[in-house]
């Protein structure tokens, strides 16, 4: 019966066994070789309302889906991860205003920014081209990011409107401006451009550059995430939607990332 195979599917395996799983692998882990920045693209919140949400606004997938943001934050804390980007709206994702989606989706965000930042444990920034959101939504974000100011603890990153191409742009037009307001030419910054001075334009400057990015349902694109900063990082690609997204999932791209050797180019 349909009814009992899918009873045996939630029960089975049971949360103890995973549990102790994934207590195995951890303490096996090298702690000296864990990423300090992880970074994630939390694919599959549409295909999942539609799978397990049948006849509810797509909103139910956005919503699962930053519940799981907030579980994804946790997991890297008690690891010890010092900075964690979240992806959860891509310039191209701002089309959907025509489709209605746009408003629910942006609701979901600025509740899961709240929330990251009422718990006062992460320094949380909002990272994007804030400035194509209509304004109240800009005002939202960046004051809940602001209330985090000065708190200590691992640094969360909350990427909304962002797309690789608008951070390079808006790093070159920062640093022009910057330029220009010491006094150099066009000239001037040609000929003495340095790639570290890009670097310290970038919507995440004075971080680490992700370690490892994670991206979820089965999609093995970078879609522009990071283009700058993920020069030298590793790519873990998991076939579960982001809300389905498991503990032992993360613990297992964890795994995966200490057996990689990293040679930075070399």
């Amino acid at each position: 019966m349909p009814w009992v195979n899918r009873l045996i599917d939630r029960l089975w395996p049971p949360k103890w066994l995973y549990t102790t799983y994934e207590r195995s692998v951890l303490g096996q882990l090298d702690k000296n070789a864990l990423p300090h920045h992880v970074a994630v693209l939390a694919d599959g919140n549409r295909r999942w309302a539609r799978m397990n949400a049948p006849g509810q606004p797509l909103v139910a997938g956005y919503r699962a889906g930053a519940a799981k943001l907030v579980e994804f934050v946790e997991w890297c804390e008690e690891i010890g991860i010092e900075v964690v980007t979240l992806w959860v709206l891509s310039t191209d994702n701002l089309n959907r205003a025509q489709e209605g989606e746009l408003g629910p989706l942006l609701e979901v965000i600025d509740q899961l920014v709240r929330d990251l930042a009422a718990r006062r444990r992460w320094q949380v920034q909002v990272v994007g081209a804030l400035d194509l959101l209509e304004e109240n939504w800009g005002e939202s974000l960046r004051a809940s990011s602001a209330s985090t100011k000065g708190v200590s603890g691992m640094t969360v990153n909350v990427a909304v409107a962002y797309g690789g191409r608008h951070e390079l742009r808006d790093a070159v037009r920062s640093l022009l401006a910057e330029k220009a307001g010491e006094g150099a030419s066009l000239e001037d910054v040609a000929d003495t451009l340095e790639i570290d001075q890009i670097s310290e334009h970038l919507y995440t400057k004075g971080q680490p550059d992700p370690d490892l990015i994670i991206r979820t349902s089965g999609e093995q694109r970078l879609s522009g995430f990071l283009l700058w900063q993920s020069a030298h990082s590793e790519y873990y690609f998991c076939e579960a939607l982001w809300p389905d997204f498991r503990r032992v999932d993360f613990v297992r791209a964890l795994r995966a990332y200490t057996q990689r050797e990293r040679r930075f180019g070399k």
